[in-house]
């Protein structure tokens, strides 16, 4: 059996790490493995992992020759789907904004995406909400598995407080410094239409946040994949980017609180129970002229929305009183988002992949309903 795995055309992370390392757990010994991966991050990967480069003819045949094909991101490379070969599309994300066909994207940019689209067997879906919006927005026919989403079994292991130790010690964060996880999504209007230059300026404002909690606070950066080798911190500020660290879920479980705006990882952070804060300084132009979203996000988001770095700021100092003040609307939150995310995602998808009972094998089977 020959398996190919790509994440976001050439990560060693996310969905599909996990269900590669569940799978190598389980122990298919006739199973062969390929990852696609970029020249920068070929070397990214652990010792003995296969790899080819996105969009070479190489990549193209190992494709057509795999028996199983998983991705968290649509492969917009030429290739043909062979009669037989499985297809698992995992997605990335519970989708809050508008994607694919319901964002207002130019013509002929989802033209190689939906033909990818036309290849998925299979799509997993974090937990019911997500469903039938992402049906719709890939116009998507066939079967979606609510499993919840293996990259945040982690969140519940029983590991989780060992993972948060070796990434803290990773990332030089002493003991007692609080961990400010900044996660941003990116803008449209800065990367479609090339108008954002080549550098992303962060909005916090850093010398305000180092004055006043600068002594025992650090502020962890973590942009979007498309902007992420943008960012340039000054010198002197108490700032790690990480945003090269290849599993997000041991930086949520670094992290102490996050800050973000519209992007999707506050599902995935709420499952650690830990304060989410909603930097949304550009809400309306965002939701309005951008991209639009599924949901009021200002009638469920489980903390403070703030549009000002000073407000940021004065929240961050304040979490306890956070904490107290949205306890409810995030248990709201989090049943209705994170209901799945029990700490068994990866192996209800191994098994609708891989059934213990035909190991090898692969089956079509499975529908909508939580497994």
């Amino acid at each position: 059996m020959k398996v190919v795995w790509s994440s976001f055309r050439g990560l060693y992370a996310d969905n599909p790490r996990a269900l590669y390392e569940g799978l190598l757990a389980r122990g298919v010994p006739e199973a062969t493995h390929t990852w696609l991966c970029t020249p920068a991050t070929q070397d990214t990967f652990p010792p003995g992992v296969g790899t080819v480069l996105y969009g070479t003819p190489e990549a193209r045949a190992a494709l057509e020759s795999a028996d199983v094909v998983v991705a968290n991101d649509c492969i917009s490379m030429h290739w043909d789907k062979q009669p037989g070969t499985v297809y698992l599309q995992t997605w990335h994300g519970t989708p809050l904004k508008r994607i694919h066909h319901d964002a207002p994207f130019r013509p002929g940019w989802l033209d190689a995406s939906d033909l990818d689209v036309a290849r998925w067997d299979h799509l997993l879906s974090a937990n019911a909400w997500s469903t039938e919006r992402l049906r719709g927005a890939f116009r998507f026919r066939g079967q979606v598995h609510q499993t919840g989403y293996p990259r945040n079994d982690v969140l519940r292991s029983r590991d989780q407080e060992a993972v948060r130790g070796r990434a803290r010690a990773r990332l030089g964060i002493p003991e007692g410094t609080t961990a400010v996880l900044y996660a941003p999504t990116w803008r449209d209007d800065q990367v479609l239409d090339g108008t954002g230059g080549t550098g992303v300026q962060l909005p916090i404002d850093l010398a305000d946040f180092t004055r006043r909690l600068g002594g025992d606070h650090v502020l962890l950066t973590r942009l979007h994949s498309i902007v992420s080798d943008r960012l340039e911190l000054p010198a002197g500020v108490p700032a790690v980017d990480v945003s090269a660290e290849p599993d997000a879920a041991e930086v949520y479980l670094a992290a102490d609180v996050l800050v973000t705006d519209y992007s999707s990882v506050m599902f995935d952070f709420a499952v650690t129970g830990k304060p989410l804060l909603f930097f949304t300084y550009d809400l309306v132009h965002y939701r309005d002229d951008l991209r639009g979203f599924y949901v009021d996000l200002e009638e469920v988001a489980p903390g403070p929305m703030l549009a000002t770095s000073t407000a940021l700021v004065d929240a961050i100092a304040d979490l306890d009183g956070i904490r107290r003040r949205y306890a409810g609307r995030y248990a709201e939150f989090r049943q209705t988002f994170c209901h799945l995310e029990d700490g068994h995602a990866t192996e209800r998808v191994l098994d609708l992949l891989f059934p213990p009972a035909t190991a090898g094998t692969t089956t079509r089977g499975g529908d909508d309903r939580a497994r």
